[in-house]
């Protein structure tokens, strides 16, 4: 998974949805790239708490993730 930090410089981040929710599944996750840091917040409650991870943190759990087939 790879993403791309807000075009232009914005402030608000580009939320990408989990490829594992179906188009009428909200469900799911959804991620953005920040500044040093990735957010995962829950599609149902955009506006609600949000996680930050730092990118070394997110790519250590992309990776024990994807040694599990789900």
């Amino acid at each position: 998974m790879s993403l791309k930090p807000s075009a232009g410089g914005s402030s608000a981040p580009e939320w990408t949805k989990s490829s594992y929710s179906g188009s009428n599944n909200n469900d799911c996750v959804e991620v953005a790239a920040s500044s040093g840091a990735i957010l995962v917040r829950d599609s149902k409650d955009p506006e609600g708490a949000r996680f930050s991870f730092s990118t070394e943190a997110w790519a250590s759990f992309l990776a024990y993730a994807s040694t599990y087939d789900v």
